[in-house]
């Protein structure tokens, strides 16, 4: 038998009931022949892992904008840590992992430079398309990655990255990385709060610290047992782990997501990416080859909100500088 093939005779032996076989997919939109030693999750996972997307996400904004120090989360090191809570998840809840870490490392690949606040201004700018980060995830891999060919994913992929913010996946794995995502940004937005100031361990809420813990650590652990304690059929939590979850969350959005140390560079992050955008729409010419082709198929407004989303945060501060400032003038 070949690798994939043992592979998938393990998972018909291993896996729960609830979990999606890699053999049971719905394939890709282009047909591939079969790899002889990876599942068709299994590629997908590197095809991410291996993609231009994933490496820029080390230099986009997590929370806190283009931080001096190195110990602050980016958006790269967010997905991994979802990655790691929703493995720890689907292993326990004898689900399909391969397909979990997939839809966990691509879930961000089409956040904008300079995290929701870019996105928000793009969702200004470009209202009739309804710009969403996860939207955008899965046209970056569809679409834009490899050049315009796209990374070929599944559907089950696909669906999970799609799914991860408001919509339900129609896996249970697809369904974990929705929960894992907020685990993860709950708990290490508060780390990185305390560090730079913004909060105080201590204004917490007693209640939170009562039921879910007192650390990080705690925190995780707690959500983590409570999720496969009761899940089944459906991913949940008991009713009283999602009550506290449910307060930190309100919490850190009054506290630290819309506080003003939080938000003090936002606007001019949001004029970066608003100028931008009116550059573009009206230098058509200017953009790269990949963005002009998709101006002609999808419409000069989608292009201009492609390239700019693909921008790392250092890279669209740049471009505003070299269009913006001027250059000074030497005599030869």
């Amino acid at each position: 038998m070949l690798p994939r093939e043992i592979t998938q005779e393990n998972e018909k032996k291993i896996l729960s009931e609830n979990a999606c076989l890699s053999e049971n997919s719905k394939g890709r939109d282009i047909y591939e022949k079969p790899c002889d030693i990876r599942t068709d999750f299994q590629r997908d996972r590197d095809r991410i892992i291996h993609s231009n997307a994933f490496r820029r996400l080390k230099h986009k904004t997590q929370v806190f904008l283009i931080p001096k120090s190195d110990h602050y989360r980016t958006r790269l090191t967010h997905t991994l840590e979802v990655s790691q809570i929703a493995r720890t998840i689907s292993r326990a809840l004898r689900l399909n992992e391969d397909l979990t870490e997939a839809i966990a490392l691509g879930h961000d690949l089409g956040h904008t430079p300079f995290g929701h606040d870019g996105e928000r201004m793009l969702q200004k700018l470009y209202p009739a398309g309804d710009f969403r980060h996860y939207k955008q995830s899965v046209r970056v891999a569809e679409k834009i990655e490899r050049d315009g060919k796209g990374l070929n994913l599944t559907a089950e992929v696909k669906n999970g990255i799609l799914c991860h913010t408001n919509m339900t996946a129609d896996t249970l794995e697809g369904v974990v990385v929705k929960f894992a995502d907020k685990i993860a940004y709950l708990n290490h937005d508060i780390e990185d709060a305390i560090r730079g100031g913004v909060l105080n361990a201590g204004n917490i809420p007693q209640h939170v610290i009562d039921v879910l813990g007192d650390s990080k650590s705690k925190r995780i652990t707690t959500l983590v047992t409570d999720i496969i304690a009761n899940s089944g059929t459906e991913i949940t939590y008991s009713e009283p782990i999602r009550e506290a979850h449910d307060e930190l969350r309100r919490f850190m959005f009054d506290t630290v997501y819309y506080a003003a140390v939080t938000n003090r560079e936002k606007d001019k992050a949001c004029h970066i990416v608003e100028y931008l955008f009116d550059h573009y729409m009206h230098n058509k010419d200017a953009l790269p080859e990949l963005y002009i082709r998709l101006a002609e198929e999808d419409g000069l407004e989608m292009a201009v909100c492609d390239f700019i989303s693909c921008m790392t945060d250092e890279y669209a501060i740049d471009l505003f500088k070299e269009l913006c400032i001027p250059k000074q003038w030497i005599r030869i």
